[in-house]
């Protein structure tokens, strides 16, 4: 059998695809290499950005700008040049832990920003685990559940993300720094040397607090909270009324009601911020006019708050305790000491002692220390209507049912009442409508379209103007409502003191406000005002500008000095 002879020009076609294919095959080995190269240089300059991020990223949120990430952070310099001098081994090693370890500062400074935003102090990670529960709950109430829950994911990724990614990232420039020595020295030399330059001329190089000092903040902080953890337990120890008898205590009370009331977050700025003061010096105003023609006198000032736009329980428990409470590990060392409170004065001098707190859902463990005889919370005041965001129910309504409870009962004998209200809680959406007195009920009425001015938390904070609107609106009816409880329920005995706890968020009163809070008392009998006299106080439910201004933990001497209770 013969072969059948290929046509020249299928054999030509055909190694040409065979030339082709070998040609594609030796090219592939290249493309795959530049595309590599390519993507590694990328992975190079990500790490880089990453980090020079960690390095500048600020601790305030208006610091956070272009300018903020293009300074040279000298000491990302200092550290990449001690590690091109280690061995290999050892270089890696501390390439990976030092990058993990600046993830955990930016951790920390991302949590100083938010915290500095809406409490305007630094983070303590160390004593504010207390405060994730309030965080989820602001949270679910402003965008609701979903968005709560994607926003609690988020955070645990980039709290996981930040120490992988951030130790990966040294570790990869460190491998390219070592790969191009010769360069990386000279370029690490020449920023050195422009850095020097810079600072030679006074020219702004480096971030308003460097990460070493931001570092270093954070060991003097840890460091004092132990020192003080043993300071601050002999301070509260060391009580002046404590061995005083109670037949000597709070002698010109006698026979009196003594409310203490707490406005959440009723401070300074509400009264005198022009951009949303105008509905709450309208109430003070009206409520003034009112309570004079009632028969009542009152006179105010301010006193400065441990706390700002949260943490109501460390300004009540300075308030109480005549000791200045500023931070969690502080307030949990007093409430397991034996520091004689306002309210455990009072039981001791003969009155009863009531603690109404609408805002609590469960149990109050603290309550053994303040030395109430009853509490009231949401499980036992009553109340059947809807919750208002965090508010578990309107201050009307509270207020009504302190009075069913145990104010207007009749024959009792001298009461001691501590009043939380909290219509005026964040996220001030929606808000309760003020309504009759003999519409309120069992509080089902909130429920229906006359119960609450419609809005949502949602609608509210998408602009800053209107939160402070919503702001201003809910104080005005915290004081409505508490006014009009004077007016309703009152009598000459009645002594009421109210304050606000803290300042509302910065979001709010803007940047630098002061943490001071108003505060007044109320009386039907003008000899008690005349025995707060030496205060200097001013009259009226409002004060102004020059009104006196007291340190929150100096109001428990100062009144229980007033109101004859001698020192022992």
């Amino acid at each position: 059998m013969t072969g059948t002879r290929i046509p020249r020009s299928v054999h030509d076609h055909v190694l040409q695809g065979r030339q082709a294919q070998v040609s594609v095959i030796e090219e592939s080995p290249k493309r795959f290499r530049h595309v590599r190269a390519v993507l590694g240089w990328v992975i190079t300059a990500l790490s880089l950005a990453l980090v020079v991020f960690c390095l500048n990223l600020p601790i305030h949120y208006e610091a956070i700008t272009t300018d903020a990430f293009l300074r040279i952070p000298i000491e990302g310099l200092l550290g990449f040049a001690i590690l091109l001098a280690l061995p290999r081994r050892t270089r890696q090693i501390l390439a990976v832990v030092a990058g993990a370890f600046l993830g955990f500062l930016t951790l920390l400074k991302i949590l100083d920003i938010g915290f500095y935003y809406f409490l305007d102090r630094p983070s303590d990670p160390w004593n504010d685990l207390s405060l994730l529960d309030d965080a989820y709950a602001f949270l679910r109430d402003s965008i609701g559940s979903a968005g709560a829950w994607v926003a609690l994911v988020a955070a645990v990724l980039l709290v996981v993300g930040l120490f992988v990614l951030t130790g990966l990232a040294a570790l990869r420039l460190t491998r390219v720094m070592v790969r191009y020595d010769r360069t990386s020295r000279s370029g690490l030399a020449a920023v050195g040397v422009a850095w020097i330059m810079f600072l030679a001329f006074s020219v702004q190089i480096a971030p308003d607090l460097p990460v070493s000092a931001f570092a270093h903040n954070r060991y003097l902080q840890f460091a004092g909270d132990l020192k003080d953890e043993k300071r601050f337990a002999a301070l509260a120890a060391d009580d002046a009324f404590r061995d005083t008898p109670g037949d000597q205590l709070l002698t010109g009370l006698r026979g009196k009601d003594v409310i203490f009331t707490f406005i959440e977050s009723y401070g300074r700025s509400a009264i005198e911020n022009p951009e949303f003061d105008g509905p709450v010096n309208a109430e003070l105003a009206d409520g003034t006019r009112r309570l004079t023609a009632a028969g009542f006198g009152a006179r105010s000032a301010f006193l400065t708050s441990p706390t700002f736009g949260g943490g109501s329980w460390l300004a009540h428990s300075t308030f109480l305790s005549g000791l200045w409470i500023n931070t969690q590990q502080r307030y949990n060392t007093l409430v397991a000491s034996d520091r004689l409170t306002l309210t455990q004065t009072f039981g001791k001098a003969g009155w009863r002692k009531v603690g109404f707190e609408p805002g609590n859902s469960m149990p109050w463990p603290e309550a053994s220390f303040y030395g109430y005889d009853k509490v009231y919370d949401e499980r036992n005041i009553g109340y059947h209507g809807p919750h208002f965001s965090w508010s578990n129910m309107p201050d009307q309504f509270a207020l009504q049912q302190f009075a069913k409870f145990e104010y207007a009962v009749p024959n009792r004998g001298p009461l001691l009442g501590e009043v939380t209200l909290t219509s005026s809680h964040t996220p001030w959406a929606p808000l309760p409508k003020y309504l009759d007195w003999n519409q309120l009920g069992d509080g089902s009425v909130y429920g229906g379209p006359t119960g609450s001015n419609g809005t949502t938390p949602e609608r509210v904070w998408k602009e800053s103007a209107q939160v402070r609107q919503a702001y201003a609106q809910s104080i005005q009816y915290s004081l409505q409502s508490l006014i009009s409880f004077v007016e309703k329920y009152g009598n000459k005995n009645l002594v009421l003191v109210f304050l606000g706890d803290h300042q509302p968020a910065p979001i709010v009163t803007g940047p630098n406000a002061s943490h001071d809070v108003p505060v007044t008392i109320v009386s039907g009998d003008p000899a008690v005002l005349d025995k707060a006299a030496s205060w200097g106080w001013q009259d009226g439910l409002k004060p102004d500008a020059q009104a006196p201004v007291w340190k929150m933990d100096s109001f428990r001497d100062r009144f229980l000095t007033t109101f004859g209770s001698p020192r022992h």
